[in-house]
């Protein structure tokens, strides 16, 4: 099947219904299904962002950005995953708990709007990307997947994306806040903060695909393969022991491994914080007296 017929298959599966809401984050993913549910059916497709203690400041302006970009009517809604004790503990399903607390949300929106259908951006290419908690959230709460109905794998969405002219077509994937932290460390209000806060201070220094892993109170920095040459430049090491000690971290580490989607996951990750630090070949700069 071309990616044309494809496209057909979404728009035409999207039009047939009475109106959807989209989790919308703001990514590739969800961007594209915005774009083709507003195109199906316009002021009765409704792109919603859920705000939360784990959605970076950043990423939520660039949500709104995006939904003007597109078009689509856009809501926010409020939630706290910290409320959630499951969540806190940060075991190996805490994905399933926010992705459940989220997609509830959702479909809180859609009954107020009268709407039978919850959207989201789950692609062909998700279900084979090893351990996905969230997805099986999506699958027991009947969430509409028209990316995954209709065979649209992650390159085609890139490549739906640059059709549409839109602005994220390259963005990198951005896993929510707390998925720096290892699991079965506790997910709290201030490791996402600090998590966050280094994570600015890296994009302001301009770095473009990476991540900052809290391992209580060590910070784990993974840099993309292309830019970490820079990250390797002893002005760099100086400032990030600086400023990470700022922000609150005890000790700096640089990941001579570079950026890796899920390297606290469950599979990737050692049996503790500290093996998996140990197994990442790291670096590290001390802060502070310890």
């Amino acid at each position: 099947m071309t990616l044309d017929e494809k496209l057909a298959g979404v728009r035409a599966d999207l039009a047939d219904r009475d109106g959807v809401v989209i989790a919308f984050s703001g990514g590739v993913d969800s961007s594209v299904v915005a774009a083709l549910a507003h195109e199906a059916l316009g002021d009765d497709a409704v792109a919603c962002t859920a705000r939360s203690e784990t959605l970076p400041a950043e990423e939520l302006t660039d949500a709104k950005r995006v939904a003007e970009e597109i078009g689509v009517r856009h809501e926010l809604v409020e939630f706290s995953e910290l409320d959630n004790p499951d969540f806190v503990a940060n075991d190996d399903q805490r994905c399933y708990h926010c992705r459940t607390m989220r997609l509830g949300k959702m479909y809180d929106l859609a009954q107020e709007l009268g709407y039978g259908t919850v959207c989201d951006g789950t692609n062909a290419s998700d279900p084979g990307e090893g351990h996905r908690p969230g997805l099986r959230a999506v699958e027991e709460l009947e969430v509409f997947s028209p990316l995954l109905a209709h065979g649209v794998a992650k390159d085609e969405v890139r490549e739906i994306a640059d059709r549409y002219d839109l602005s994220v077509a390259d963005k990198p994937s951005m896993a929510c806040l707390s998925s720096r932290i290892p699991t079965g460390l506790e997910v709290t209000e201030e490791r996402l903060s600090r998590v966050e806060k280094a994570e600015r201070l890296l994009r302001q220094w301009g770095f473009s695909q990476f991540r900052v892993r809290d391992h209580d109170g060590l910070a784990r920095i993974e840099i993309s393969p292309d830019e970490l040459a820079a990250a390797l430049d002893t002005d760099f090491a100086q400032a990030a022991r600086e400023h990470l000690s700022d922000v609150g971290f005890d000790h700096v580490t640089l990941d001579l491994h570079g950026y890796r989607t899920g390297s606290v996951s469950p599979e990737d990750e050692a049996t503790s914080e500290g093996d998996a630090v140990d197994d990442a070949f790291s670096r590290e700069y001390p802060v502070g007296d310890n």
